[in-house]
């Protein structure tokens, strides 16, 4: 598998977990914020993937770099 296409199934996995984990919490209603059913746990540790690590938006760039052939970083 080249970078590019590793990029874009890791930016788009990250995403989809991402959502998966929110509708669980949102259809566990008040449970889904205690630590009973751990949706909130991993909830976190994607939002900290995407946000603090940059995921989305470093495999943004290179999947940028390989449609244009510019780089921004």
């Amino acid at each position: 598998a080249t970078p590019e296409l590793v990029s874009l199934m890791k930016r788009n996995s990250t995403g989809k977990a991402l959502e998966i984990a929110r509708n669980a919490r949102d259809m566990l209603g008040g449970n889904g914020i205690s630590d009973e059913f751990g949706v909130i746990r991993h909830m976190v540790n994607l939002e900290s993937v995407t946000t603090y690590e940059g995921t989305h938006d470093v495999h943004a760039l290179i999947l940028g770099r390989a449609q244009t052939g510019l780089s921004a970083f």
